[in-house]
């Protein structure tokens, strides 16, 4: 998709492929384990009726959604290995204009937007421990912010070897709370899934299910993002599958067993009582019960350091939507400009760092980043349905990996899709049609651009 560079008397320079497997994977796996892993759990099993194995099989269907989409991303990715993503496979798919409508809602307000709400959540996460006010959780926002673009800057090598150490440091309390919960906890959970509401129908059942699959499905987001940065993987046709599928799989074992080892450490009622009560996060109370005080500490710092891998990851993946569309002279020149020396998209790092700082500083900010969600989904479900679109349009294009059980990955991930487009827009009708407003405005600066670049 992306045009090549303009004649000049010195090379220009490039993005460096230096991610490997285990790079991509701890890519993936920073940005989708976060702190959700200890709360939203609570939402599942509310979700499915308090019935633990319901709430089970709803991560595993979610696990399962997410396997399908990622291979489906998987051939994409390396069938045209570029920086980009999404935006580049709806542009190839589709059209530029659909690929610069997702584009431009991840530039102004989906990559910006979830960088300033992870990085608000870290300090807040960490008020128990240490007293902060309102102006000061937005400073630490704001510094982590900095801290992390300039890491990036340095270098994706940089970038990358931050995420492995600290996916490293957050997995190994998460082994720990599995272990000590799965092995020592004394209570046998309730496997059975056939918890039908009182008065419902099969329907309703079914409705039920799904609806806790939905929100098992906000535990896995994040897994389209290793596709932006295709262009910078060592050999991307065959580390790119590999690295999407093993990302998946360890994150859906991590969470099944993550809630596991809290129906096995913890008894039926208390979880009840909690969940009631608001207090969602099961996993601190599982630590806490085996290691007391230590276990409290212990949560809290491995939380910090999921929001921090998580918080590396967005702001090395997201950066990259800027350079691809000014590659494609749908943004400033300037965007596209890579450091000569560290070989970063060093205008695109600061822009997106500028933009989350205005968003961390915006006092509205859940309700401005829960504007994106209904627009994100449905351009996850575009990027999906180009697979078989692809294949037609250009049959002949080497396809060094191929979609499992084609087309039946497409079709279920697709439906899949569907269901939580159907859900957000019956819960939130209003939110739904805002949260498309931003991709049309981008529309219209994408004729914008096309039509200043014929004149200039």
């Amino acid at each position: 998709m992306q045009q090549p560079e303009e004649q000049s008397n010195s090379p220009q320079p490039h993005l460096k492929k230096v991610i490997g497997v285990f790079g991509g994977s701890n890519i993936l796996i920073g940005i989708m384990i976060g702190s959700g892993i200890f709360y939203i759990g609570s939402y599942v099993l509310e979700r499915s009726g308090m019935s633990m194995g319901l709430a089970l099989l709803a991560w595993l269907i979610g696990g399962l959604v997410t396997l399908l989409g990622s291979l489906c991303f998987a051939e994409l990715g390396a069938m045209n290995p570029a920086t980009g993503g999404i935006y580049v496979y709806l542009s190839e798919a589709y059209s530029p204009m659909v690929g610069y409508m997702f584009n431009f809602q991840s530039m102004l307000i989906g990559g910006p937007g979830s960088i300033a709400a992870i990085a608000i959540a870290l300090p807040l996460a960490l008020k128990s421990l240490i007293p902060m006010n309102g102006v000061v959780v937005k400073l630490v926002a704001i510094g982590l912010i900095v801290i992390f673009t300039l890491i990036n800057y340095f270098g994706v090598d940089t970038g990358e070897l931050v995420q492995n150490i600290f996916n490293v440091l957050k997995v190994l309390p998460l082994i720990l709370i599995i272990v000590l919960g799965v092995f020592w906890g004394h209570y046998t959970p309730r496997w059975s899934v056939v918890q039908q509401p009182k008065g419902g129908s099969a329907v309703d059942f079914i409705q039920m299910i799904a609806f806790a699959v939905i929100a098992s499905l906000w535990a896995y987001e994040g897994w389209t993002n290793l596709n932006t940065v295709a262009g910078e993987m060592k050999e991307p046709q065959k580390n790119l599958p590999r690295a999407l599928i093993l990302s998946v799989g360890f994150t859906t074992i991590v969470y099944v067993l993550f809630n596991l080892a809290i129906y096995r450490a913890l008894p039926f009622g208390q979880i009840n009582h909690a969940i009631q009560h608001g207090q969602l996060y099961l996993g601190t109370a599982v630590a806490e019960r085996f290691l007391g005080q230590f276990g409290t500490i212990l949560v809290a710092v491995t939380m910090a350091l999921a929001m921090i891998s998580s918080l590396n990851g967005m702001i090395l993946a997201f950066s990259r939507y800027y350079y691809a569309a000014a590659q494609d002279r749908l943004l400033w020149k300037p965007f596209a400009h890579v450091h000569a020396k560290f070989r970063t998209p060093d205008v695109s790092l600061f822009a997106q760092m500028l933009i989350s700082i205005v968003l961390v500083l915006t006092r509205e900010l859940d309700q401005l980043t829960s504007l994106v969600v209904f627009s994100g989904a449905v351009f996850n479900m575009l990027s999906i349905l180009a697979v078989p679109m692809m294949r037609r349009r250009q049959p002949d294009t080497p396809r060094p990996y191929r979609v499992w059980a084609y087309p039946w990955t497409v079709i279920i991930a697709t439906l899949a899709f569907l269901i939580i487009l159907g859900n957000n827009f019956i819960d939130d009708p209003l939110t739904s049609i805002l949260g498309l407003a931003v991709p049309a405005i981008g529309a219209v600066v994408y004729l914008g651009f096309r039509r200043y670049y014929r004149v200039h």
